[in-house]
């Protein structure tokens, strides 16, 4: 590197005079009114039309959304965002560090492809997270012309149709995933919702395309079962012993029946053969040894209604509606002594990573790609280039602690919890199970220490962001699966917008408790006028939320309501932020 340089500066040199043509644009394009600057879009749409050259308008795309992002939501990218949106036009990973605004770099590349009117997707990692960057930054193009669809989960085939015709549409990989399958298996032509493919930005890019890369997607139908079989198997592996009569190889998941195993298995099925093929129980067997050994409950799988439910292993959430196959499912069911489902054989299946290989240009974002930039470039065929920070990074990162067993490890976190917790530190604590989680959160309350608990279980689930949001409060703790919150900023001393926006949401919400309210005049007054502005008989709490998510933003509009909300809205940010504001000085 000291003769040759960084090869990874040189790349990001070779996009400086991209970046200086976008920021000499700016300031013309800035005194542009606002129906000048949406006109910009047909403009552009036309000139991609006649030569299909996006290399040539890039500049002025970039500066026309960078303008268009600052009137809407407030927020000018900053010259290193142009570059990751640079690199993701051309197809490669940008690698972004945690809070450099990778949601925002996405609608640079998304709103320059979009104009070709072919669509764009945009995929996140989480319904919450595709629902909160369409709502959020999705405003940027549709004040630009552009439409903006969302894809979610229990979503009608009329209503995944229509948002997959729009320009940008954001989804979550299974979504996408599970509507090519069954756009597949159609009979009819108007039964397929997905357009023909076209560019498609990832979002925690190694997390889709490493970690569950070879988790197949299953569109499956059911068949007959025998529920008889699955409880007497889950009897007999009761009796089996490990390394006896039978072997575990973890690594590949697997269980191998010895043959004291079989000779056991027979016995108890009166001299019946396992492998019988018009009436086998080896099947049967081997997953009952499966449900006991490799499949632990409150790791890979919860009981809630007394029904099973998978735990996703990667990012910690639950999975609801999903179900294992190969009669896997039934046999945990019998282990738990619920009632066993029928069957299923699958009709349809892919990979992701077979899945993504069929768009013509993809490209992704995440904090961590360049461990994996071999697999990547081999695989993908994507190049992975580190996009620098925008200020120096500041952070310290220390070396790992070892310990020699749980115990000592667990302690030793809560001690640490304790001193931090006295001083007033926030502290933000990522485990990596569902049982860790809550055996920390059992030392914690013996400590006597008060925090909040984030992990799949349904109940943490609802307050998702709200805890993550105020993870920043001074001697706050927070214990969390790996799938907390992505994407909801921890601000320090806590965060404001999300305070008011919740205060609203409760000031609106019929039956909830109104004592915070009665206890402070100001929100009184707040409370009587929303409600001499808003029939709530005539709106739905949905609507009402739609409405409260754009007034929270800076988009124009002239909807009455929004109009209202939004007066209450700033009110409110205004009144917190002075209350947090000596909490956020005591923080730093």
């Amino acid at each position: 590197q000291v003769l040759f340089g960084d090869p990874n500066e040189k790349k990001i040199t070779r996009y400086t005079s991209l970046v200086n043509q976008v920021n000499a644009l700016g300031t013309d394009i800035s005194k542009l009114t606002d129906k000048e600057l949406q006109n910009k879009t047909i403009d552009l749409s036309k000139a991609v039309g006649q030569s299909n050259d996006f290399k040539a308008i890039l500049p002025q795309a970039f500066a026309v959304i960078r303008e268009a992002s600052f009137r809407v939501l407030g927020l000018r990218h900053f010259d290193v965002q142009l570059i990751g949106g640079i690199i993701l036009h051309e197809g490669k990973i940008a690698e972004m560090k945690t809070g450099e605004g990778k949601t925002l770099v996405a609608i640079l590349p998304a709103y320059l492809n979009a104009l070709s009117g072919l669509g764009v997707h945009v995929v996140t990692v989480n319904d919450y997270l595709a629902k909160r960057d369409s709502e959020w930054v999705g405003q940027v193009p549709k004040f630009l012309g552009l439409s903006v669809g969302l894809v979610q989960e229990g979503m009608s085939q009329e209503q995944r149709k229509e948002n997959y015709s729009k320009d940008i549409t954001y989804t979550t990989n299974s979504e996408l995933g599970f509507d090519y399958l069954r756009d597949n298996m159609a009979v009819m032509l108007q039964d397929i919702v997905q357009r023909p493919f076209n560019f498609c930005i990832l979002d925690e890019v190694d997390s889709i395309l490493i970690d569950e890369a070879r988790t197949p997607l299953i569109i499956s139908g059911s068949v007959d079962s025998r529920d008889d079989k699955y409880n007497a198997a889950n009897d007999i592996s009761k009796s089996l012993r490990r390394n006896t009569d039978y072997e575990i190889d973890e690594k590949a998941r697997n269980v191998l029946l010895t043959d004291d195993g079989i000779i056991q298995c027979e016995q108890v099925l009166d001299g019946q053969d396992l492998y019988d093929p018009l009436n086998p129980w080896a099947p049967y067997i081997l997953n009952a040894i499966k449900a006991k050994e490799l499949f632990i409950k409150d790791v890979h799988y919860i009981v809630k209604d007394k029904e099973i439910i998978i735990v996703d292993e990667f990012t910690g959430r639950i999975m609801e509606g999903r179900r294992w196959s190969d009669g896997l499912h039934q046999s945990i069911e019998a282990k738990e002594n619920l009632s066993i489902q029928s069957e299923t054989q699958t009709l349809a299946s892919i990979t992701y990573q077979n899945f993504f290989l069929l768009y013509p240009k993809l490209s992704g974002m995440t904090g961590t790609a360049k461990t994996e930039e071999a697999e990547l470039d081999k695989i993908y065929s994507l190049e992975v280039i580190t996009v620098p920070t925008h200020r120096p990074m500041s952070r310290k990162d220390l070396p790992d602690l070892i310990y020699k067993n749980q115990y000592a490890k667990w302690r030793s976190v809560a001690d640490e919890c304790l001193d931090m917790h006295t001083l007033g530190r926030p502290v933000l604590i990522g485990t990596t199970s569902v049982e860790k989680s809550e055996l920390l959160s059992s030392l914690l309350k013996e400590y006597g220490i008060p925090h909040n608990l984030l992990n799949a279980k349904p109940e943490n689930l609802k307050r998702e962001a709200e805890i993550v949001a105020q993870a920043g409060r001074k001697g706050a703790v927070t214990i969390a699966t790996n799938m907390a919150g992505r994407g909801t900023d921890i601000l320090l001393g806590g965060n404001a917008n999300y305070i008011a926006r919740n205060t609203i949401t409760l000031l609106l919400t019929k039956g909830s408790s109104k004592d915070e309210i009665r206890k402070d005049p100001q929100l009184e007054n707040l409370f009587t006028f929303l409600y001499e502005k808003i029939d709530s008989s005539s709106i739905t709490d949905k609507e009402l939320e739609q409405k409260l998510s754009i007034a929270c933003e800076k988009s124009f509009t002239e909807d009455r309501l929004v109009i209202t909300l939004r007066a209450a809205y700033q009110v409110l940010v205004e009144k917190y932020d002075r209350l947090i504001e000596q909490e956020r000085q005591n923080v730093v």
